[in-house]
């Protein structure tokens, strides 16, 4: 990409907006893992204790973490695919972002009720209306008149794949915590999506 005002700039500037995004949304995270409370004087278990407790807001910034460094690499992958401006970018990549934006606070509201089924439904739902926006844009990128005509077909495939499974995994996490016994394996269920890439694969090999 040239360094200068042309379409190739403007194609630079929405790239490193939305890294600058999802990078203090990433950082953000962490900043729901409180130091726990102990009272002055207490023992070891008390701190081991304490730790514990604070269980499910690790999970919850380990998954959000990983989820968000995800889109991160997947809008990536869809961006080193594109070569040309377009105006139509500018409006699928704000409300992509705008849903990335917004993880960290439903991060802290699963990982504060985790075991109550609305906020485990809200976190899955969010999730899943990030990964329909993403693929939106991925799409976007890897199609006319944004798309490198270079590119070879494969690895456009494959980045859409990326997008779709992402979209059927997020799907799985929210119906698994409408229908569970424990809402939290809503999130466990995420761990679908590599699932969901591999079928993919297969069906379009």
């Amino acid at each position: 990409m040239s360094g200068g005002a042309g379409p190739e700039h403007r194609l630079e500037r929405l790239i490193f907006f939305s890294d600058a995004v999802f990078a203090i949304a990433i950082t953000l995270l962490v900043i729901e893992l409180h130091v726990p409370h102990v009272e002055p004087g207490a023992g070891d278990a008390a701190f081991i204790n304490a730790l514990l407790r604070m269980i499910p807001n690790f999970l919850g910034f380990i998954v959000s973490f990983f989820v968000i460094g995800a889109f991160w690499a997947g809008h990536h992958r869809a961006f080193s695919c594109a070569a040309h401006w377009s105006d139509g970018l500018l409006g699928p990549n704000i409300v992509m972002l705008f849903t990335i934006a917004a993880m960290p606070f439903f991060t802290a509201y699963a990982s504060a009720y985790n075991d109550v089924r609305v906020p485990t439904v809200a976190y899955c739902g969010w999730l899943l209306l990030t990964a329909l926006c993403n693929l939106r844009l991925q799409r976007l990128a890897t199609a006319p008149p944004v798309v490198d005509a270079t590119m070879p077909a494969a690895r456009l495939t494959a980045v859409r794949q990326r997008g779709l499974s992402t979209v059927l995994g997020a799907a799985t996490g929210l119906i698994v915590a409408l229908f569970a016994n424990h809402p939290l394996l809503g999130q466990v269920a995420l761990l679908t999506i590599p699932m969901w890439r591999l079928v993919l694969g297969r069906i379009g090999s």
